[in-house]
């Protein structure tokens, strides 16, 4: 029996593709997938039960011909060369006015390319983020789409129904023209490398100084997400703690090996940083950690060639509560850097952002979704062209209850032989954006010396150069 005039199209019916799709029928529209395996394809049909609100089919003749017009087709296929080999496939039985919409982690550069391609043909395209891993494809997202925003108008009604919901509003917004989605998405990324680098930090700080067992740790994380910093990821670290090992005894996060992968997107979001001239550096280092954990044969032949100092004492109650301000704090600078970028960016690539808007649809779904969103929405809501988190009013006592704990309790780590480079560069970060000095006059001087390259003065304007040591 076929079916007609389905509302959405999806390709790439992988756990986060079928989660999507059934999603989108529960919402009450009429779904249809596409995969080249037949297996997929059938989980798809069994798992949405009934066919006339949600199929699938491996044929991409009977994929396309099965969606009213104009289509809307999203992509949930890896990011790279497959996603132009899947539009490759659908360009012959696309009509002029059909939107195609990448839902994965692509490069911003890759989809302003492909929209350029695209619109040559008549066909709509762009970039939407999707976070909230396989159980907010399900439940409810958060989406940042980017793109020709007349053509948006055809997918909206869908990505609000099926996104998450904030005091009932959608996470979900027209972010700007061309791959402002993408971006935004990858800057998520780039602040989500951030905090997890810094949770982690600071369960190796209490555990190891602090000699806290797993359900100590799973007791103080939950204790937090209640408070200040209550957000998905130390939600599920607090889950994590508690999590027993069903191969042997004992708990599953001491049999987990201390190596992390990445998928690019840490690492696109600091090299975009760099070229821009936007400093990062508490996402920056949480990208070289992965780096350095990869390291693993190299870490363990060097630990055994170098001392390490034991553990300084602290209470562990006040030890506890310098850790909880310490992560606030530096949950608050990834933020702030991570904003900041985007809103460079927003001005270098046209984008047009509203940051505010941004915050908001971060707000639940995503994997940065954390009660400090709100306060950061806020915070943009009455000045959009805000230049960095630390300069708004409502910012300002919340660090500054902070910085006296983060201070110490980084020399504590330092002391102790603890590696928490999250924490310094975050501190480091702050200590240097709010010195109205810093020691760069000398760097001037010095590639004036040996280079000729000049430099400014302070007490009178123009460029200068000095014959150094005659």
């Amino acid at each position: 029996m076929e079916y007609k005039d389905y509302n959405f199209g999806l390709i790439g019916l992988g756990v986060m593709g079928q989660n999507f799709i059934l999603n989108v029928a529960d919402s009450g529209f009429r779904a249809f997938g596409q995969d080249l395996d037949q297996e997929k394809v059938d989980a798809l049909k069994k798992a949405g039960d009934d066919l006339e609100k949600v199929n699938a089919s491996t044929d991409v003749k009977v994929f396309t011909q099965s969606l009213s017009t104009p289509r809307v087709i999203m992509l949930l296929v890896p990011a790279g060369k497959i996603v132009d080999t899947v539009i490759d496939g659908l360009l012959p039985h696309l009509d002029k006015g059909d939107l195609i919409i990448d839902g994965g982690n692509s490069y911003f550069e890759d989809t302003d390319r492909r929209e350029a391609e695209l619109k040559e043909k008549g066909i709509h395209f762009f970039g939407a983020g999707v976070s909230g891993g396989a159980e907010g494809a399900r439940k409810g997202p958060s989406i940042m789409p980017g793109g020709d925003k007349e053509a948006y108008q055809h997918v909206k009604p869908i990505f609000e129904a099926v996104s998450a919901k904030y005091e009932g509003d959608p996470c979900v917004a027209y972010l700007g023209p061309k791959s402002a989605g993408n971006y935004v998405k990858m800057v998520h990324n780039g602040i989500e490398y951030g905090m997890m680098q810094l949770t982690s930090e600071i369960y190796d700080l209490l555990k190891k100084a602090g000699g806290l067992t797993n359900e100590e740790l799973h007791k103080v994380y939950s204790k937090w997400n209640d408070g200040r910093l209550q957000s998905f990821l130390v939600e599920i670290t607090a889950e994590i703690f508690a999590q027993k090992d069903e191969e042997s005894d004992g708990d599953l996060i001491d049999k987990i090996l201390d190596k992390a992968k990445q998928k690019g997107t840490g690492k696109w979001t600091s090299q975009n940083a760099m070229d821009l001239g936007i400093p990062i550096p508490t996402i920056d280092i949480a990208v070289s950690m992965r780096e350095v954990s990869a390291l693993k044969d190299e870490r363990v032949a060097a630990d055994k060639l170098y001392d390490r100092p034991e553990p300084l004492e602290m209470e562990k109650e006040k030890l506890i509560s310098m850790a909880e301000e310490a992560l606030y704090f530096s949950f608050i600078m990834a933020y702030a850097q991570g904003m900041s970028q985007l809103a460079a960016a927003s001005k270098e690539y046209g984008y047009e952002l509203n940051m505010a808007t941004v915050a908001k649809i971060w707000r639940a779904g995503c994997i940065i979704r954390a009660g400090l969103l709100a306060d950061i929405a806020d915070a943009f809501k009455k000045d959009n062209d805000l230049k960095n988190l630390l300069l708004a009013p409502s910012f300002v006592p919340q660090v500054q209850d902070t910085i006296s704990s983060v201070r110490e309790i980084v020399a504590f780590a330092v002391k102790s032989g603890v590696p928490v480079p999250g924490l310094c560069n975050s501190l480091n970060y702050f200590e240097a954006y709010t010195s109205s000095h810093l020691p760069l006059n000398l760097i001037q001087a010095q590639r004036d010396n040996f280079g000729s390259h000049t430099y400014e003065r302070k007490d009178k304007e123009g460029i200068f150069h000095t014959e150094w040591g005659k």
